[in-house]
């Protein structure tokens, strides 16, 4: 039984994982659904009520029937790499693959339908909020009136992006901004504004959640830090442990979710309160991992690799 991996070439992080999954002599197979077709081959067939699919990448074959489970971790777009790429093609790609994928009776990290649903911002608050975790007073409005009486509302307010910084070459960096109420929010009215209380942190946190596994880091921020992300610190990410009013909401999360993988990522206030600021479903673990020696992805091959019938792919409660 294979363990299917849907990730780029250059994708440190899975190279952590493939490195455990060859310790425990799991079978792995890693496809990059960009170089499809090209450098992998796909075969689907159904007929007289038997279906099967083949993938064959890079000499190594994968039947659909052999497919012990699906980690979708950073893949490209399909048909990417192809000799004349064009979105009509990349469509075609990704009903092939995803539809002989889904097809199979395997367990994924983490079902793209439930990885879509995830990704929406104010769904996550909302999921949030039901979880138990403490959430901070949030707007997304086109209303630069509306914007106006949140910033007034609560004085200092982030801005931010609910989907990230728009596609460009070179990429381009979009930090979180604090911004007060004097800020001019006509522009609000050219599209959607994502705008929380500023919450004064101590701390950022990063909590990883593989299955039930949970692995919880800390950085001090720097005095007035807004964007973790961004800027200068002399402080480390350190393995702290999880209190209890953080454990069963996260738990929590993740079933109502339907995922299987999760990095949360909360503002510790001078209080000690952990606030909620974002789920990412395929957020990144190895920097974490390297910082503080936590075996996440020793986990994550671990989930990859059990047997079928240990776990059901996670249902979304929603």
């Amino acid at each position: 039984m294979t363990v299917l991996i849907l990730t780029s070439e250059e994708d440190v992080t899975a190279d952590m994982v493939v490195a455990k999954l060859h310790e425990t002599g799991t079978p792995a197979i890693r496809l990059d659904p960009a170089d499809l077709p090209g450098k992998a081959v796909l075969s689907v067939g159904y007929a007289h009520g038997d279906f099967d699919g083949h993938l064959s990448v890079n000499g190594h074959v994968l039947s659909t029937r052999g497919l012990r489970s699906v980690w979708v971790r950073r893949p490209g777009e399909p048909a990417a790499h192809a000799a004349h790429p064009s979105p009509w093609l990349t469509a075609e790609t990704r009903q092939a693959l995803f539809g002989m994928l889904h097809s199979a009776s395997t367990r994924w990290m983490n079902h793209p339908r439930n990885a879509d649903q995830a990704r929406l911002k104010p769904w996550q608050l909302r999921v949030a909020h039901l979880s138990g975790f403490a959430v901070p007073p949030t707007v997304f409005t086109t209303s630069p009136r509306l914007a106006q009486q949140f910033a007034e509302e609560h004085r200092d307010v982030v801005v931010k992006s609910a989907s990230g910084p728009p596609p460009g070459d070179p990429g381009l960096a979009l930090p979180t901004t604090l911004i007060g109420p004097d800020a001019d929010f006509s522009a609000v009215a050219a599209g959607p504004a994502l705008l929380q209380r500023y919450v004064p942190k101590r701390a950022d946190i990063r909590l990883t959640c593989v299955g039930t596994r949970l692995f919880a880091a800390r950085k001090t921020a720097e005095p007035g830090q807004v964007d973790g992300r961004y800027g200068d610190t002399e402080h480390a990410w350190e393995a702290v442990p999880i209190p209890e009013r953080i454990g069963k909401p996260v738990l929590d999360y993740v079933a109502l979710a339907g995922l299987a993988y999760a990095a949360f990522d909360f503002a510790e206030d001078e209080d000690g309160i952990w606030w909620f600021l974002e789920c990412n479903q395929g957020g990144q673990f190895g920097f974490v991992e390297l910082a503080t020696g936590q075996p996440i992805s020793e986990a994550v091959a671990r989930w990859l690799s059990q047997p079928k019938g240990e776990h059901r792919r996670p249902e979304s409660h929603w």
